[in-house]
């Protein structure tokens, strides 16, 4: 059907078309959720049991303040699973295949977790306060339960819980600028992935070089609930000169870097083999670990799959609310796990899973985007470096 000229104003929108999210008190909502609010918050999802802001209602001017100047973002969802005791290095050790003996207090370390079969659980940020204390910032799964099972089951001692701490991201080119105004110029030495306790106005933190984009930036773990709103705040005010606004960990920006999100590019099977982590699998070391003999055996095997980028054109997407099949003469070799336009290569593109050896550089693959069939092409991660 095709409506006249005059009607096309009082077409629905795709998002209003979908269910609206009820607030339950079943999820949490972080300590800087009224300041999201209070920013102009429009769409939520649900991340780790909390509410997550997803967007502000202007996905365009969200995308360009994280890739041309500042941007601010409620991660509270980023759940943190603390290890306190003893033991809590040699627990952290235990739970990941990466090689932890090297890294020192004030540290931070990508550490993948995974489970007895090889399978890839999640993949926090460690962070390393103390040899007696260690947190693990956590993707979207229920690790503090793994963790404490793991650590009652062998023994270690060390308390597993779950602190008062939440972060806040300032991401963006001009995230610094930002941040030394609060702080000073001594967190413009701060090296990549490292942290300082600190405080702010008194409110307790730490601040850490980090976040989930390729634009440079910081996170600021708050460990006092209660002071999220004055913290978000107080951030605003700081950023006004540089034109900060609010955003949320980026579709598309972290599409374009080829940044891993657990759940959404992988699958229950997913090793890190397969999602292009295989260097940060110490497998020869002589500590055991979680999953070390089945990642010895999956390296063994070789590779299954690999997660792949591909572009693709046509008329831009809009993202994928469900993997979409990918073929080759015919073949199922895959699916496209999450997809975007990039405004930056002027294109569609998307992170995939394809079997080997279709996931060579340049190999032509069928995409299946609803029944609109395109012709996309393999190419090595990221997009854009």
């Amino acid at each position: 059907m095709h409506l006249p000229p005059d009607a096309s104003a009082n077409r629905v929108p795709l998002l209003a078309m979908f269910p609206k999210l009820v607030l339950s008190a079943r999820n949490r909502k972080s300590p800087f959720f009224d300041g999201a609010v209070e920013a102009g918050m429009t769409h939520a999802t649900v991340y780790n049991h909390m509410y997550m802001p997803v967007s502000y209602g202007d996905p365009e001017a969200e995308y360009k303040r994280l890739i041309e100047g500042v941007a601010m973002w409620d991660v509270g969802v980023e759940r943190q699973v603390e290890l306190a005791g003893p033991d809590a290095m040699a627990l952290a050790a235990y739970l990941t295949p990466r090689d932890l003996s090297k890294c020192k207090a004030g540290q931070g370390k990508y550490a993948p977790l995974c489970g007895f079969e090889g399978q890839i659980l999640n993949d926090p940020v460690l962070l390393k306060l103390s040899e007696e204390l260690v947190w693990l910032s956590i993707a979207d799964s229920d690790m503090l339960y793994w963790a404490q099972a793991i650590a009652n089951m062998k023994g270690f001692d060390c308390r597993v819980s779950e602190p008062d701490v939440s972060p806040l991201a300032v991401q963006g080119p001009l995230a610094v600028e930002v941040i030394a105004r609060l702080f000073g110029d001594w967190v413009r030495d701060l090296k990549y992935f490292w942290f300082q306790e600190t405080e702010l106005d008194g409110i307790p933190l730490v601040l850490a070089r980090s976040g989930w984009s390729k634009q440079g930036g910081y996170e600021l773990y708050l460990r006092d609930g209660s002071r999220g709103l004055e913290l978000w705040r107080l951030i605003a005010e700081a950023g006004r000169d540089y034109g900060i606004g609010p955003g949320a960990p980026n579709a598309v920006e972290r599409i374009e870097s080829g940044l891993l999100s657990i759940g959404a590019d992988t699958d229950r099977d997913s090793d890190p083999f397969e999602c292009n982590l295989g260097h940060l699998i110490a497998l020869d070391r002589e500590q055991d670990f979680v999953g070390k003999q089945a990642l010895l055996a999956k390296r063994e095997a070789g590779l299954r799959r690999r997660l792949v980028g591909l572009t693709f054109g046509g008329a831009p997407v809009g993202g994928n609310e469900h993997p979409w099949p990918l073929l080759r003469d015919g073949e199922s070799i895959g699916t496209a796990r999450a997809a975007a336009y990039s405004p930056r290569l002027a294109t569609n593109i998307a992170l995939a899973l394809v079997d080997c050896p279709h996931d060579a550089p340049g190999t032509h693959i069928a995409v299946d985007c609803l029944g609109n069939r395109r012709t996309a092409t393999a190419t090595v991660l990221p997009f854009i470096l």
